[in-house]
Protein backbone atom coordinates (compact mmCIF):
# COMPACT_ATOMS: atom_id res chain seq x y z
CA UNK A 1 0.00 0.00 0.00
CA UNK A 2 1.33 3.42 -0.69
CA UNK A 3 0.35 6.29 1.47
CA UNK A 4 0.67 10.30 1.42
CA UNK A 5 2.17 12.05 4.53
CA UNK A 6 2.92 15.26 5.63
CA UNK A 7 6.71 15.93 6.67
CA UNK A 8 7.40 18.36 9.53
CA UNK A 9 11.27 18.23 9.05
CA UNK A 10 12.62 16.61 5.87
CA UNK A 11 16.57 17.08 6.96
CA UNK A 12 17.53 15.76 9.92
CA UNK A 13 20.79 17.45 11.58
CA UNK A 14 23.68 14.97 12.28
CA UNK A 15 25.74 16.67 14.84
CA UNK A 16 29.32 15.27 13.90
CA UNK A 17 29.90 14.14 10.15
CA UNK A 18 30.45 10.57 10.16
CA UNK A 19 33.61 9.82 8.77
CA UNK A 20 32.33 6.59 7.04
CA UNK A 21 29.66 8.20 4.86
CA UNK A 22 30.55 11.69 5.32
CA UNK A 23 26.78 12.96 6.29
CA UNK A 24 25.96 16.39 7.64
CA UNK A 25 22.40 15.99 7.37
CA UNK A 26 20.07 13.08 6.97
CA UNK A 27 16.87 13.10 3.98
CA UNK A 28 14.24 10.33 3.59
CA UNK A 29 11.46 11.33 1.60
CA UNK A 30 10.11 8.08 1.97
CA UNK A 31 9.64 5.63 4.82
CA UNK A 32 9.28 2.07 4.27
CA UNK A 33 10.01 0.17 1.15
CA UNK A 34 9.40 -1.76 -2.09
CA UNK A 35 12.35 -3.61 -2.45
CA UNK A 36 11.59 -5.72 0.57
CA UNK A 37 15.08 -7.52 1.47
CA UNK A 38 14.69 -10.14 3.90
CA UNK A 39 17.64 -8.42 5.95
CA UNK A 40 16.66 -4.85 6.22
CA UNK A 41 17.33 -3.16 9.43
CA UNK A 42 14.96 -0.48 8.92
CA UNK A 43 12.22 -2.81 10.23
CA UNK A 44 13.56 -2.76 13.77
CA UNK A 45 11.32 -1.29 16.28
CA UNK A 46 13.60 1.67 16.66
CA UNK A 47 12.79 3.01 13.61
CA UNK A 48 8.65 3.09 14.57
CA UNK A 49 7.48 1.74 10.98
CA UNK A 50 4.25 0.30 11.56
CA UNK A 51 4.06 -1.88 8.47
CA UNK A 52 7.16 -1.92 6.21
CA UNK A 53 5.19 -2.78 3.45
CA UNK A 54 3.59 0.32 3.03
CA UNK A 55 5.27 3.16 1.45
CA UNK A 56 4.66 6.57 2.97
CA UNK A 57 5.23 9.10 0.60
CA UNK A 58 5.76 12.84 2.10
CA UNK A 59 4.24 14.89 -0.71
CA UNK A 60 5.50 17.92 0.20
CA UNK A 61 9.25 17.11 0.68
CA UNK A 62 10.13 19.50 -2.39
CA UNK A 63 8.38 22.75 -0.06
CA UNK A 64 9.72 21.21 2.97
CA UNK A 65 13.33 21.07 1.14
CA UNK A 66 13.36 24.81 -0.42
CA UNK A 67 12.28 26.23 2.91
CA UNK A 68 14.88 24.21 4.78
CA UNK A 69 17.86 24.48 2.55
CA UNK A 70 18.02 28.63 2.95
CA UNK A 71 18.28 29.04 6.44
CA UNK A 72 21.12 25.83 7.05
CA UNK A 73 24.33 27.95 7.69
CA UNK A 74 26.63 24.82 7.35
CA UNK A 75 27.09 23.51 4.01
CA UNK A 76 27.52 20.14 4.53
CA UNK A 77 26.65 16.55 2.97
CA UNK A 78 23.01 15.53 2.42
CA UNK A 79 22.07 11.67 3.14
CA UNK A 80 19.73 9.94 1.49
CA UNK A 81 18.87 6.13 1.52
CA UNK A 82 19.51 5.31 5.23
CA UNK A 83 15.79 4.00 6.11
CA UNK A 84 14.00 3.79 2.63
CA UNK A 85 16.10 3.40 -1.07
CA UNK A 86 14.88 7.17 -2.31
CA UNK A 87 14.76 4.99 -5.67
CA UNK A 88 11.78 2.88 -4.46
CA UNK A 89 10.43 1.79 -7.28
CA UNK A 90 7.33 4.56 -6.57
CA UNK A 91 9.92 6.93 -7.29
CA UNK A 92 9.69 6.53 -11.04
CA UNK A 93 6.30 8.28 -10.49
CA UNK A 94 6.33 10.48 -7.89
CA UNK A 95 9.63 12.09 -9.08
CA UNK A 96 10.43 13.37 -5.30
CA UNK A 97 13.69 12.74 -5.49
CA UNK A 98 14.66 13.72 -8.36
CA UNK A 99 13.00 16.78 -7.86
CA UNK A 100 15.21 17.08 -4.35
CA UNK A 101 18.25 16.76 -6.35
CA UNK A 102 17.49 19.23 -8.01
CA UNK A 103 16.85 21.86 -5.39
CA UNK A 104 20.29 20.60 -3.34
CA UNK A 105 22.13 21.67 -7.10
CA UNK A 106 20.43 25.22 -6.44
CA UNK A 107 21.99 25.45 -3.04
CA UNK A 108 25.26 24.13 -4.17
CA UNK A 109 25.02 21.29 -1.28
CA UNK A 110 27.22 17.93 -2.01
CA UNK A 111 25.19 14.46 -1.98
CA UNK A 112 25.36 11.16 -1.09
CA UNK A 113 23.39 8.84 -2.31
CA UNK A 114 22.81 5.27 -1.06
CA UNK A 115 20.80 2.76 -3.33
CA UNK A 116 19.76 -0.52 -4.72
CA UNK A 117 18.60 0.66 -8.06
CA UNK A 118 19.74 1.96 -11.28
CA UNK A 119 16.90 4.38 -11.68
CA UNK A 120 19.18 6.94 -10.16
CA UNK A 121 20.89 7.10 -13.43
CA UNK A 122 17.72 9.16 -14.80
CA UNK A 123 18.63 11.85 -12.57
CA UNK A 124 22.47 11.67 -13.93
CA UNK A 125 22.53 15.27 -15.14
CA UNK A 126 21.22 16.60 -12.23
CA UNK A 127 23.80 14.61 -10.42
CA UNK A 128 26.79 16.25 -12.67
CA UNK A 129 25.42 19.27 -11.76
CA UNK A 130 25.88 18.59 -7.93
CA UNK A 131 29.49 16.97 -9.02
CA UNK A 132 30.46 20.41 -9.30
CA UNK A 133 30.71 20.19 -5.48
CA UNK A 134 30.63 16.47 -4.41
CA UNK A 135 27.82 13.78 -5.57
CA UNK A 136 28.54 10.57 -4.44
CA UNK A 137 26.02 7.14 -5.15
CA UNK A 138 26.61 4.29 -3.30
CA UNK A 139 25.02 0.95 -4.56
CA UNK A 140 24.45 -1.54 -2.00
CA UNK A 141 25.19 -4.78 -2.86
CA UNK A 142 25.32 -8.08 -0.76
CA UNK A 143 25.88 -10.60 -3.93
CA UNK A 144 26.80 -10.47 -7.45
CA UNK A 145 24.67 -13.66 -8.29
CA UNK A 146 21.01 -12.42 -9.62
CA UNK A 147 19.75 -15.44 -8.50
CA UNK A 148 20.50 -15.11 -4.76
CA UNK A 149 19.46 -11.68 -4.79
CA UNK A 150 16.20 -12.50 -6.20
CA UNK A 151 15.42 -14.06 -2.84
CA UNK A 152 16.79 -11.94 -0.45
CA UNK A 153 16.13 -8.87 -2.07
CA UNK A 154 12.63 -9.66 -3.91
CA UNK A 155 12.09 -6.45 -5.20
CA UNK A 156 15.15 -4.88 -5.92
CA UNK A 157 17.55 -4.22 -9.67
CA UNK A 158 19.73 -7.23 -9.56
CA UNK A 159 22.64 -6.93 -8.65
CA UNK A 160 24.16 -6.43 -12.60
CA UNK A 161 21.82 -3.87 -13.43
CA UNK A 162 23.33 -1.71 -10.18
CA UNK A 163 26.94 -2.39 -11.45
CA UNK A 164 26.25 -1.62 -15.21
CA UNK A 165 24.53 2.06 -13.10
CA UNK A 166 28.09 2.00 -11.64
CA UNK A 167 29.57 2.12 -15.53
CA UNK A 168 27.08 4.32 -16.36
CA UNK A 169 27.94 6.69 -13.43
CA UNK A 170 31.44 6.64 -13.47
CA UNK A 171 31.11 7.30 -17.44
CA UNK A 172 29.78 10.56 -16.43
CA UNK A 173 32.44 11.70 -14.23
CA UNK A 174 30.29 10.95 -10.89
CA UNK A 175 31.65 9.87 -7.60
CA UNK A 176 30.59 5.91 -7.94
CA UNK A 177 31.01 2.56 -5.49
CA UNK A 178 29.68 -0.03 -3.45
CA UNK A 179 28.24 -0.27 0.06
CA UNK A 180 28.77 -3.98 0.88
CA UNK A 181 26.54 -4.19 3.23
CA UNK A 182 25.46 -6.76 5.11
CA UNK A 183 27.47 -9.45 4.42
CA UNK A 184 24.84 -12.25 5.25
CA UNK A 185 26.36 -15.01 7.66
CA UNK A 186 26.08 -18.84 5.88
CA UNK A 187 24.93 -17.07 2.50
CA UNK A 188 26.96 -14.21 1.07
CA UNK A 189 30.36 -14.12 3.84
CA UNK A 190 32.27 -16.58 1.28
CA UNK A 191 35.60 -15.51 0.47
CA UNK A 192 33.76 -16.88 -3.19
CA UNK A 193 31.61 -14.21 -2.93
CA UNK A 194 33.64 -11.36 -1.68
CA UNK A 195 35.81 -11.92 -4.18
CA UNK A 196 33.46 -11.54 -7.15
CA UNK A 197 32.29 -8.78 -5.94
CA UNK A 198 35.39 -7.03 -5.75
CA UNK A 199 36.13 -8.13 -9.01
CA UNK A 200 33.17 -7.08 -10.26
CA UNK A 201 33.49 -3.52 -8.85
CA UNK A 202 37.27 -3.26 -10.50
CA UNK A 203 35.40 -4.40 -13.65
CA UNK A 204 32.48 -1.66 -13.38
CA UNK A 205 35.08 1.05 -12.06
CA UNK A 206 33.67 1.37 -9.21
CA UNK A 207 35.92 3.77 -7.23
CA UNK A 208 35.81 2.34 -3.35
CA UNK A 209 34.06 -0.15 -1.70
CA UNK A 210 32.49 0.46 2.32
CA UNK A 211 32.47 -2.98 3.61
CA UNK A 212 30.98 -4.36 6.44
CA UNK A 213 31.23 -7.67 7.13
CA UNK A 214 28.15 -8.85 8.83
CA UNK A 215 24.41 -7.69 9.42
CA UNK A 216 22.35 -6.46 12.27
CA UNK A 217 19.97 -8.94 14.04
CA UNK A 218 17.43 -6.48 15.84
CA UNK A 219 13.85 -7.22 17.55
CA UNK A 220 11.23 -6.92 14.31
CA UNK A 221 14.12 -7.28 11.53
CA UNK A 222 15.12 -10.82 12.93
CA UNK A 223 11.55 -12.14 12.87
CA UNK A 224 10.95 -10.97 9.30
CA UNK A 225 14.27 -12.33 8.35
CA UNK A 226 14.22 -15.77 10.34
CA UNK A 227 10.85 -16.43 8.99
CA UNK A 228 12.11 -15.66 5.07
CA UNK A 229 15.05 -18.21 6.23
CA UNK A 230 12.06 -20.91 7.19
CA UNK A 231 10.70 -20.34 3.68
CA UNK A 232 14.06 -20.59 0.96
CA UNK A 233 16.99 -21.98 3.22
CA UNK A 234 15.10 -24.72 5.58
CA UNK A 235 17.67 -25.47 8.58
CA UNK A 236 19.41 -22.04 7.90
CA UNK A 237 17.86 -20.35 11.02
CA UNK A 238 18.17 -23.15 13.31
CA UNK A 239 22.55 -22.04 12.81
CA UNK A 240 21.86 -18.29 13.41
CA UNK A 241 19.92 -18.88 16.53
CA UNK A 242 22.68 -21.52 17.91
CA UNK A 243 25.54 -19.24 16.79
CA UNK A 244 24.01 -15.67 17.58
CA UNK A 245 21.10 -16.05 20.04
CA UNK A 246 19.38 -12.48 21.00
CA UNK A 247 22.30 -10.49 19.95
CA UNK A 248 22.13 -7.75 18.55
CA UNK A 249 24.94 -8.14 16.00
CA UNK A 250 25.50 -11.56 13.69
CA UNK A 251 29.27 -10.92 12.29
CA UNK A 252 30.40 -13.13 8.86
CA UNK A 253 32.23 -16.52 9.53
CA UNK A 254 35.96 -16.00 9.55
CA UNK A 255 35.44 -12.28 9.70
CA UNK A 256 39.28 -11.34 10.54
CA UNK A 257 40.09 -13.80 7.80
CA UNK A 258 37.63 -11.77 4.98
CA UNK A 259 38.70 -8.26 6.11
CA UNK A 260 42.35 -9.43 5.36
CA UNK A 261 41.34 -10.83 1.76
CA UNK A 262 39.40 -7.68 1.45
CA UNK A 263 41.78 -5.02 2.06
CA UNK A 264 44.47 -6.87 -0.42
CA UNK A 265 42.53 -7.62 -3.12
CA UNK A 266 40.96 -3.80 -3.07
CA UNK A 267 44.69 -2.61 -3.03
CA UNK A 268 45.59 -4.81 -5.60
CA UNK A 269 42.54 -3.64 -7.86
CA UNK A 270 43.10 -0.06 -7.01
CA UNK A 271 39.74 0.30 -5.06
CA UNK A 272 39.45 2.41 -2.49
CA UNK A 273 37.90 1.60 0.60
CA UNK A 274 36.66 5.33 1.94
CA UNK A 275 34.64 7.85 -0.22
CA UNK A 276 35.44 11.23 -0.67
CA UNK A 277 34.74 13.33 1.85
CA UNK A 278 33.60 17.30 2.22
CA UNK A 279 35.23 19.83 4.38
CA UNK A 280 32.30 22.39 4.59
CA UNK A 281 32.79 26.14 5.12
CA UNK A 282 31.23 28.31 7.34
CA UNK A 283 29.59 30.87 5.31
CA UNK A 284 25.73 30.95 4.90
CA UNK A 285 25.27 29.82 1.12
CA UNK A 286 23.08 31.37 -1.36
CA UNK A 287 21.17 29.79 -3.95
CA UNK A 288 22.46 29.10 -8.18
CA UNK A 289 20.02 28.72 -10.28
CA UNK A 290 20.53 25.28 -12.55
Amino acid sequence: MIREIQANVLLAPIKQPDPFFGLKYNMNIYRGCQHQCIYCDSRSECYQIENFCDVLVKVNAIERLRDELPRKRVKGTIGTGSMSDPYTPVERECRLTGRALEVIAEYQFPVHIITKSDLVVRDSEVLREINRVLAVVSFSLTTTDDDLARIVEPGAPSPSRRLQAIADLRAQGIHAGITMMPLLPFLTDSEDNLTRIIQQAHDHGAKYILPSFGMTLRDRQRAYYYDRLDQHFPGLRAQYEQRFGERYSAPANNVAHLQEVFYELCAAHGIKTEILLYSPPTTALQPRLL
